[in-house]
């Protein structure tokens, strides 16, 4: 029997070695002579593809198994199995509907060692790029990577038509907070919304990202009179899970004002009885079931705010048209909090980065850089001075 072809009872089969793994296909008809001689001729037409780079293993054999698990596809949804694990229920549901409404329905059927590089830089330029934001269609391009780094641990002398694609983000924006007059007219008293009230100054006065605000529960208070803090979970969407970085788990001693508005909520809530929730830990796996007394309840409904999408929705946006203040969304709070601390020149960076939960002082400086003083020259008269100059 030639090379490549293969008689198992009354069955033909021709087998190739291709990407470094050894294929065998069956070929159609009893093993009669002429259908012998066929495959052997296929078999050689397979081999002289291999060598040239042409051969198309759907255009041969459509319906082989080894065809319908390597589709894009199939890679994508391993890929998603997997960030199902790693990641944090609303960053998966992106990734998800990114792969969605995106990537599968243009690539989602085709081999995945197909797909060429001006292909996809081609869909990245004309398609994508005239209907996302550069950095959603970067995050598409990486998905994609991170699809064929997978398909590639199984192929490994498959390419990658993702690289080289680099997506340019433009210069973040900066940081818009409100001034102190701003902040006067948002704390204005409403007696039939105390409650958000209460959130909004202890927002501004604190600094919370607004997923840590709205899931704070009184368990957390370590001492109510002293006005001491812990941040330990956030909530998104509906969905609770511990903080974003461990550093973003934090205890912290409350500013007066964000410690008038603790005291003033707790008379409305400190009193009322817990309710059961699943945390889900830092592995995106292990979840925990918790009793909590939320501190900040949504008037209306009287219970704990369900995502930070709500509080926009169907209080925030009114409250500042209302009161004549320009629109920004409740994550200025905390930026708020970090230029008026910084504006007064005596918090040292690196204690503002602690208190907000960052990870490091780069974000302070690349976010609120203005309201640093430039106190260069005072610098050089204490140095002067400690060297008797």
């Amino acid at each position: 029997m030639a090379d490549g072809v293969e008689v198992r009872g009354n069955r033909v089969r021709v087998y190739f070695r291709y990407q470094g793994e050894l294929c065998r296909e069956a070929v159609s008809g009893d093993a009669t002579p002429a259908n012998i001689a066929n495959a052997q001729r296929l078999a050689g037409t397979i081999n002289y593809e291999i060598q040239q780079g042409t051969f198309d293993y759907a255009r041969h054999f459509p319906n082989s198994p080894k065809v319908k698990t390597s589709t894009l596809g199939y890679y994508l949804d391993l890929l998603l199995d997997i960030k199902r694990n790693e990641m944090s229920a609303s960053g998966y549901r992106g990734h998800a509907s990114k792969v969605r409404n995106h990537i599968r329905p243009k690539w989602g059927n085709r081999q995945a060692e197909s797909i060429e590089h001006i292909e996809v830089t081609a869909w990245v330029q004309q398609e994508l790029m005239a209907k996302l934001h550069n950095k959603t269609i970067r995050d598409i391009v990486n998905i994609m990577h991170q699809t064929y780094t997978l398909y590639r641990s199984r192929n490994r002398s498959a390419h990658d038509p993702t690289t080289g694609i680099t997506i340019k983000l433009p210069d973040t924006e900066e940081v818009d907070p409100f001034n102190r007059e701003e902040i006067e007219k948002i704390l204005t008293p409403d007696p039939d919304l105390q409650q958000e009230i209460n959130l909004a100054q202890f927002m501004l006065w604190s600094g919370p990202r607004v997923s840590e605000a709205i899931s704070l529960a009184w368990e957390d208070v370590i001492d109510l009179e002293a006005g001491i803090v812990r941040f330990r979970r956030a909530q998104v969407r509906g969905h609770y899970k511990v903080t974003k970085t461990r550093r973003s788990n934090r205890e912290l001693k409350l500013l007066k004002p964000a410690h008038d508005a603790l005291l003033a909520q707790f008379k409305l809530t400190g009193h009322l009885p817990p309710v059961e929730v699943a945390v889900t830990e830092r592995d995106n796996r292990t979840v925990r079931k918790s009793r909590l007394r939320f501190v900040f309840h949504k008037t209306t409904t009287r219970a704990a705010w369900t995502s930070s999408d709500v509080l926009l929705k169907n209080w925030w946006v009114g409250h500042l048209e209302k009161h004549g203040v320009r629109y920004r969304s409740p994550k200025n709070c905390r930026h708020t909090f970090a230029s008026q601390v910084l504006s007064t020149g005596v918090a040292p960076v690196e204690w503002i980065a602690e208190y907000m939960g960052h990870t490091t002082t780069a974000m302070i400086h690349r976010h609120y850089g203005t309201w640093i003083p430039r106190r260069a020259h005072d610098q050089l008269d204490i140095i002067a001075a400690a060297l008797k100059l």
